[in-house]
């Protein structure tokens, strides 16, 4: 394992942390050279996600300095390797979570290389070559043109840089369970945040009747008024959650906090599915009542397959679903991790790498 090989011959302004205080500082770093499987893409915006946080202040353990982090990129293809035949110079493109899998196993030829046992990520992971990979806190990427997705025309590049990852999390859980070509059946979201917010838009424009649960009654006015939420649920009301027992089909669990599960599960109706892809740090209370007494069933879910990705991001061209967000500078960057620890943003940071210069 190393930072670079002798292919790393491009030099990158970027912004990486160093050690756990998880501060941000400029960073100039190499990538490889463009190759034939490869495109190489000038970076625009890339979103800020929680993932990030946990990642430079290494609360998981396994944060390789210096990281360099970021995994809602999107940009300019301004290079195309010989093998590449979906991209060419000047296509609008994003780039997620996924940088390398086997490309062999059965989850990889069954579409579900997100959960290839040698799957690498955009940062903080092991390419092929041996190298550590460096995200979209840079000017510059180079990538696999497998894990690259298209961005419909019109879609706002910085409103669509968080679907890559927040958008595909909750996209995938609602493609498993039926809820993108069935109407009318009753979901809940827990959770109004990024991943929250997106799920409330699909689950609209999908057609379906949808109740937001949340600890904050402030959010109410917005779940109902601006996202166009049926119901909202304040959770931490038992007379609002005892009148809406057994109503749901199905609910989708974004909450990253620790929380315990039953009082949700009474929410659903029998044979009612609750996915779990929030990521709480402790585990989860589960207990087995709700479970046995409805024939429920949990389940959890991780972002979703590249083709996956690209279904999602044309059905949000489609839809003109787009993520909310706060727009930063690069000099912000440590402001806006901050900031997302408190989850003082509304939904999304999103840094505008190539500044003034953007307006895609």
């Amino acid at each position: 394992m190393a930072q670079t090989t002798p292919n790393h011959t491009q030099t990158v302004s970027g912004w990486a942390a160093h050690d756990s205080s998880g501060k941000i500082t400029p960073f100039s770093f190499k990538r490889r050279e463009n190759g034939e499987n490869d495109v190489t893409i000038e970076i625009l915006y890339c979103g800020m996600c929680h993932t990030d946080i946990h990642h430079v202040k290494d609360d998981w353990g396994i944060t390789m300095y210096p990281v360099v982090p970021g995994h809602e990129i999107t940009g300019i293809i301004t290079k195309v390797g010989s093998n590449v035949g979906k991209f060419k110079i000047g296509d609008r493109v994003g780039v997620g979570c996924l940088a390398a899998t086997c490309l062999k196993c059965e989850y990889c030829e069954d579409s579900q290389e997100n959960y290839c046992d040698q799957v690498q990520f955009t940062y903080n992971g092991i390419f092929w070559d041996g190298s550590i990979t460096y995200g979209g806190y840079s000017k510059m990427l180079v990538a696999d043109h497998r894990y690259v997705v298209r961005i419909p025309d019109k879609m706002a590049m910085d409103r669509a840089a968080p679907l890559l990852c927040a958008g595909i999390t909750v996209y995938t859980p609602l493609k498993d369970n039926n809820l993108v070509d069935t109407k009318g059946k009753r979901i809940g979201i827990i959770g109004l945040g990024g991943l929250g917010h997106v799920a409330v838009k699909f689950g609209k424009a999908f057609g379906h009747h949808v109740t937001v649960i949340s600890t904050s009654p402030s959010k109410e006015q917005e779940a109902k008024h601006n996202l166009g939420a049926d119901v909202f649920v304040l959770s931490t009301d038992p007379k609002q959650m005892q009148e809406r027992k057994r109503t749901l089909d199905f609910i989708l669990d974004t909450v990253s906090a620790k929380h315990s599960l039953g009082s949700y599960l009474e929410l659903l109706k029998v044979n009612g599915t609750l996915v779990i892809v929030g990521a709480p740090d402790k585990p989860i209370d589960l207990p087995a009542f709700p479970m046995i007494f409805g024939k429920r069933t949990v389940k959890g879910s991780m972002i979703g397959s590249i083709q996956e990705t690209q279904e999602m991001m044309d059905l949000c061209g489609k839809h003109n679903i787009l993520s909310d967000i706060e727009i930063i500078s690069t000099d912000q960057i440590n402001e806006g991790l901050d900031r997302l620890v408190k989850n003082d943003v509304k939904y999304r940071f999103v840094i505008d790498i190539a500044g003034q210069s953007s307006h895609l």
